[in-house]
């Protein structure tokens, strides 16, 4: 399947800890983007797409009525013609602040399936810390409101080994969060990225961050905690009940293809992988000239191509599944990386079971380690 992701690159601030190609809104620079996001689509090949993605950035800093139109045109770009299939499931992230007064029933009425709220925190301490604007009742009113529209799915993103935080805080913001009842909870361990705040924070001091064990003592809350609720880990970050899996999200880990448009966007198509610039103003200015848009590209082929295709699945709970990856790849697992299966699962970080190989749940907690060795083995 394909899927399509559009970044929307504008915040009415910004967190000290994020990396993303994003900038402060301004009114004008966000419609001449918009501009530049319209005459990038128009130049796409029409093809059928089965999911879309509306990240940012912060998406719900523009306003309803643009967010319709802007679904209006991805719907009819690549949900029709000849070669088109459903649009299965629609996402929008939203920062809870900005929710507007039957934003969520304009939403549903224009597709959008799926609702990822930018929760990282319950407790206002660590809300302050992250750098964010909203107050903990603000999420409980979101949910209710995305519940009373009928949207689909809701899902809450949340953020541990923030400093200042504690074991009994991560707590109280996970019971918060299973007491929504929501679909869907993705939590992710914080990264400090160079060039950011939190980067110069750290180098300050750095007693103020997390070491591995610590985090890795959050990261197991949050696994015991959610699971005892009824949510499934289906991937490292990703916990949901029933049917609530983010289908794009699940298309990536399958090394599926997927489109993306806008500054900074990343595309998959055809074994070649290439990404946007993350200068806001070459991307306007070619867009709107009609010139390719400044880009970085790679071609994935054989081992390299089979190594980033293990590590995506060895993110899933699932894993690998033997048989397929053969017949899709035409590379035996256990025998052409025998020596990184081996030592991963005498160490009891990966295991075997039937026909897939996966990590195990000590395994999870090293994944980039064991992930990263199948694309680095030669």
């Amino acid at each position: 399947m394909l899927g399509v992701y559009v970044h929307l690159p504008f915040c009415p601030y910004l967190c000290p800890y994020c990396d993303f190609a994003k900038w402060p809104r301004r009114a004008a620079a966000a419609q001449r983007y918009l501009s530049a996001l319209y005459a990038e689509l128009d130049r796409q090949a029409r093809v059928g797409a089965a999911t879309l993605y509306l990240g940012g950035g912060t998406p719900n800093a523009y306003d309803a009525a643009t967010i319709e139109d802007l679904l209006a045109r991805l719907r009819g770009h690549f949900g029709g013609g000849r070669n088109a299939c459903e649009i299965a499931e629609a996402s929008i992230e939203v920062n809870p602040e900005l929710v507007g007064t039957g934003d969520f029933a304009r939403y549903r009425d224009a597709g959008i399936t799926r609702l990822s709220i930018g929760v990282q925190s319950f407790e206002p301490s660590e809300i302050r810390t992250l750098g964010r604007k909203h107050a903990p009742e603000q999420i409980v009113q979101v949910v209710a409101q995305a519940r009373a529209a009928g949207l689909r799915s809701v899902s809450l993103d949340l953020i541990f080994a923030v400093p200042g935080q504690t074991p009994a805080s991560w707590r109280r913001s996970l019971e918060q969060a299973i007491a929504l009842d929501v679909d869907h909870v993705s939590v992710y361990g914080l990264t400090v990225e160079e060039g950011t705040p939190y980067a110069r924070w750290r180098a300050r001091q750095p007693d103020a961050f997390f070491d591995d064990t610590r985090e890795a003592e959050l990261y197991a809350i949050a696994i015991e905690m959610l699971q005892a609720s009824g949510y499934a880990q289906y991937e490292i970050s990703n916990f949901a009940r029933g049917a609530h899996q983010c289908a794009h999200n699940l298309n990536y880990w399958a090394n599926g293809e997927y489109v993306g448009l806008g500054v900074g966007a990343a595309s998959y198509r055809d074994g070649l992988r290439s990404v946007h610039t993350r200068s806001l103003e070459a991307y306007v200015e070619a867009a709107l000239a009609g010139r390719p848009i400044p880009s970085e590209a790679e071609r994935l082929e054989g081992r390299r191509r089979a190594g980033e295709a293990l590590m995506l699945a060895l993110r899933t709970t699932q894993g690998v599944r033997l048989g397929d990856f053969k017949e899709r790849y035409g590379i035996d697992v256990i025998q052409d990386y025998a020596t990184v299966v081996q030592r991963f699962a005498q160490t009891g970080l990966l295991e075997r079971v039937a026909d897939t190989v996966r990590l195990t749940q000590r395994g999870r907690f090293v994944a980039n380690d064991v992930c990263g060795a199948f694309i680095t083995f030669d």
